[in-house]
């Protein structure tokens, strides 16, 4: 319908004028030509909008908090790229969009259950249940350099507060790949100490519990598929380091998955 009325617009606004220009011979009205504008497209609403990045992979870590023993897992991640709905529009449909400036950001973390048979130098120890750390944070970026800090809350396993900090890096080697370098670090609540690093005679307390560093990159394969991988290191400090738990104070972990970016209009 928005092309037939802008075709018949420019006709509407041509027929005085060739009226006009078969009676020449006639005297000709001073009265002025109106000429009908074209009538303005109706732009469509936008649609709804939610765009997300889900990765899924293996990861090797500590068999606990504090192990020397190390095993393979399953990682999974996720992250929202795009929202667009009522009030709220986050992120862009340009596949190339990078986010600058402050914003907001979920963060989440499992933790695997731990059983008191699992330490072997400390008796006396209870089992502790697999945890879900859900939580908000916020960050700034820019194309070079980007700083975040998280707040999450435990179920399960522990049900404190943890926060984490973090700063990033960014380098391009090429049109496909981000690489990504910075210091972590973890602080938790006296609870989250005490459930994996307190003992029999011995209570942990809380603050700062690790300090470290990540380095990782993405690789894009296409616009939908990609390659992330990272490697990890921390060193746990205060009660987290002197408690009879801990077998090694440095702790390492590396992962290695493959992405896939959903977009959903609704």
């Amino acid at each position: 319908m928005r092309r037939i009325m802008l075709a018949i617009a420019p006709i509407m606004a041509l027929a005085p004028l060739t009226a006009l220009a078969g009676s020449l011979d006639q005297p000709v009205s001073e009265a002025p030509v109106t000429v009908l504008p074209a009538p303005t497209p109706v732009q469509a609403a936008p649609a709804n909008a939610l765009g997300f990045t889900l990765r899924g992979g293996l990861a090797v870590s500590p068999e606990y908090f504090g192990s020397d023993d190390y095993v393979v897992g399953p990682d999974l991640g996720f992250a929202l790229d795009r929202l667009r709905f009522g009030p709220f529009d986050i992120g862009s449909d340009d596949p190339d969009f990078v986010s600058e400036g402050f914003g907001l950001r979920g963060s989440f973390r499992y933790i695997g259950e731990r059983e008191a048979a699992d330490v072997d130098a400390v008796a006396g120890l209870d089992d502790v249940d697999a945890a879900l750390e859900l939580g908000l944070g916020a960050g700034y970026d820019t194309r070079n350099f980007g700083v975040f800090a998280d707040v999450r809350r435990g179920f399960g396993g522990h049900e404190s507060y943890v926060a984490e900090l973090g700063a990033d890096a960014y380098f391009y080697p090429n049109d496909r790949l981000t690489l990504r370098a910075g210091p972590r670090a973890l602080f938790a609540e006296d609870d989250y100490a005490q459930t994996y690093f307190g003992a029999p005679g011995f209570e942990a307390r809380g603050g700062l519990i690790s300090a470290g560093a990540e380095i990782g990159g993405v690789y894009e394969i296409d616009d939908r598929w990609g390659v992330d991988a990272a490697v990890t290191y921390e060193r746990l400090m205060n009660d987290a380091a002197d408690s009879p738990v801990t077998e090694d104070d440095e702790q390492f972990g590396a992962r290695l998955g493959i992405t896939r970016q959903l977009d959903f209009r609704f």
